[in-house]
């Protein structure tokens, strides 16, 4: 039986595992998108231009159930329910031309999950082989995925509440069956997150441990992770031509090292310019795939124009930036980076960790969402995201922090806090710290620049600041001088001391960590 039977799909044609040239063709030819002058098709995710976390939810059953933190962030299904959306899928797909990508999510052959995406646009299959691992020809001759994605587009769940959903929309995962349905949103990121979860809960249980992060590696094989969440600068930093890029997003850290999740980079396009971001700016080539950018009547690209969203993207495959890991692979990391927008504008730019201030910093998950990112965020707001990655992490947090905790210890790897967000005020009065400031501190640790520097604790926050950086101004360097109001300063930062550790409250007890927590009785 082929596999459109073994699914319980009968369509009426199915376009499989095409070439970069074909999603091209298909994608003009079906009116999916339009050509722009730099040899790509530009479409658009419709009325959802970002996530939607709170139509995510995993079918409740055994045995997955007893590892899955359930709340908010990851809501029950029952399994009825579940088959009825199954059934709904199915019917929807049923009849129509069918776009299918086969495919790996890992580089590590030991934890890679080999995996079939099922769509109804051609674009959507184009951006799973732009953002997912592409299997040679042989590897295809005997593909057996292990998960699958059905995504119909088109199907919406009217009958909502009696199914237990929030809305009309639904990605929903059982764990059991190896297979994810999506409906009633047209985002690609859906697909991409939806397998990025199903790797957070699978890894763990192997000792791996999954990452919200990018990870390049230096010319002496020197690795480093960069975490943090969409808009905090994960793609942009971790693209330098100076070190090879090894993924833009999603990683495992193994015994024996760092791997890619992805064959791509799904980066943001919003203020893209080639003076500020060569790398990316130049992956924007044929074969990459742009989404809800403005395209003028000559097929030039407006990147300042947020008007759609300002949560424009592109999809490319890794090896479009120049300088990529082809292999997929590094080391142990030397440098573990926590990248935080700060709306609030009181944390430094940059800042050494102690241990225990690492795994606080890695709980609090502090940053702030950025416009567009996700349904209902129009500006930037402070936020706290587990792990940085709340929204993709189905174990409780204990269980992340755990892995990166003993990992952190056994590699001796030093861990940074960067804020790439606001400085002399906060968001609205203050300016966004300087991104060529910003890659200079970052070269300054990557290169041990730092190792002899004098570092004195922040009095609110107490990360380590170093009190000068290679060609930066080391007025940048104290966020309270940034600020032309001392007290307001202060003000605002017992403000954010309190929102973390009022944040912190809800993982209870944590012993030996006490030294890391802001202080609010200065």
């Amino acid at each position: 039986m082929d596999f459109a039977g073994e699914l319980g799909l009968s369509p009426k044609l199915v376009h499989r595992n095409l070439s970069q040239q074909d999603y091209r063709d298909m994608e003009l030819h079906r009116g999916e998108g339009v050509a722009t002058e730099s040899g790509t098709v530009a479409v658009s995710t419709g009325i959802y231009t970002g996530r939607s976390p709170q139509d995510r939810f995993f079918v409740r059953q055994p045995p997955s159930e007893a590892h899955i933190d359930w709340g908010a962030v990851n809501q029950p299904l029952a399994p009825e329910a579940f088959e009825r959306l199954h059934t709904l899928v199915r019917e929807t797909m049923a009849g129509e031309e069918l776009f299918v990508f086969d495919g790996h999510a890992g580089a590590d052959e030991r934890y890679r999950l080999p995996l079939r995406v099922v769509t109804l646009r051609a674009w959507q299959a184009h951006f799973a082989h732009n953002m997912f691992i592409r299997p040679s020809r042989e590897e295809l001759h005997d593909f057996e995925p292990q998960f699958t994605v059905l995504n119909a587009i088109s199907a919406r769940a009217e009958d909502w509440q009696e199914l237990g959903l929030n809305s009309e929309i639904f990605i929903a995962v059982n764990l059991e069956q190896q297979l994810i349905v999506i409906g009633g949103t047209e985002y690609g990121g859906e697909i991409k997150k939806g397998i990025f979860t199903v790797l957070n809960y699978l890894l763990p249980l192997e000792g791996v441990m999954p990452m919200h992060c990018s990870a390049n590696v230096g010319g002496d094989g020197d690795t480093a992770l960069f975490f943090g969440l969409s808009g905090t600068g994960k793609t942009t930093l971790s693209t330098d031509p100076a070190r090879r890029l090894i993924g833009d997003d999603e990683h495992g850290w193994s015994d024996d090292g760092i791997f890619n999740f992805e064959g791509g980079c799904y980066a943001k396009t919003i203020g893209l310019e080639r003076a500020r971001e060569p790398e990316i700016y130049d992956a924007i080539r044929p074969g990459a795939l742009l989404e809800n950018v403005v395209v003028r009547d000559d097929g030039s690209v407006d990147y300042a124009d947020g008007s759609i969203t300002e949560n424009t993207r592109v999809s490319y495959p890794l090896e479009h930036i120049a300088n990529s890991e082809p292999s997929g692979h590094g080391g142990h990391p030397r440098n573990v980076i926590f990248l935080t927008c700060d709306a609030f504008g009181v944390l430094p730019p940059v800042a050494k960790l102690t241990p225990e201030m690492a795994m606080y910093h890695f709980l609090s998950g502090y940053t702030a969402k950025v416009a567009g990112t996700e349904r209902g965020v129009t500006e930037p707001i402070g936020t706290f995201s587990t792990c940085f990655g709340a929204p993709f992490m189905p174990q409780h947090p204990a269980a992340y922090a755990k892995l990166l905790g003993e990992k952190l210890e056994r590699h001796s790897a030093q861990a940074w806090l960067v804020n790439t967000g606001w400085t002399g005020g906060p968001y609205g009065s203050g300016q966004r710290i300087a991104l060529a400031d910003t890659r200079r501190m970052l070269a300054a640790i990557l290169s041990d620049e730092l190792g002899e520097a004098e570092f004195r604790p922040h009095p609110v926050f107490r990360v380590l600041v170093p009190q000068a950086v290679p060609d930066v101004d080391s007025g940048l360097l104290d966020p309270h001088a940034t600020w032309a109001d001392v007290d307001a300063y202060d003000t605002k930062a017992r403000e954010l001391a309190q929102l973390f550790n009022a944040n912190f409250a809800q993982y209870g007890d944590h012993a030996g960590l006490e030294s890391a927590f802001p202080k609010t009785d200065i």
